[in-house]
């Protein structure tokens, strides 16, 4: 899969739809759990906001990495279509015999 491929599969709308409603999620569980108490109390830097801002970023990039693993094992899955055997007729779609 070329990096082009993985970019179109990565950005496709549903795709994308899905991934940032995890990392959503995802990102303010973990930001809440790592970062609440220093931001509420009013401690916050930088860093900390810097933190905050990769809590989202790590699961746009765990569920995009699962998404093309997803792909990659169907298409190894997948027969090539070239060298594909014809599939054999069922009963009902055979032509009749005389």
């Amino acid at each position: 899969m070329s990096a082009r491929e993985a970019l179109r599969i990565c950005l496709w709308r549903e795709h994308l739809r899905r991934t940032l409603m995890i990392a959503l999620v995802v990102g303010t569980i973990v930001t809440l759990i790592n970062q609440a108490d220093v931001m509420l109390g009013g401690d916050a830097t930088t860093g900390t906001w810097i933190k905050a801002a990769l809590n989202y970023c790590a699961p746009v990039v765990v569920s995009n990495l699962g998404l093309l693993a997803g792909k990659r094992a169907e298409a190894r899955a997948a027969p090539p279509p070239a060298s594909a055997p014809p599939r054999p007729l069922s009963a009902s779609a055979a032509p009749p015999t005389t």
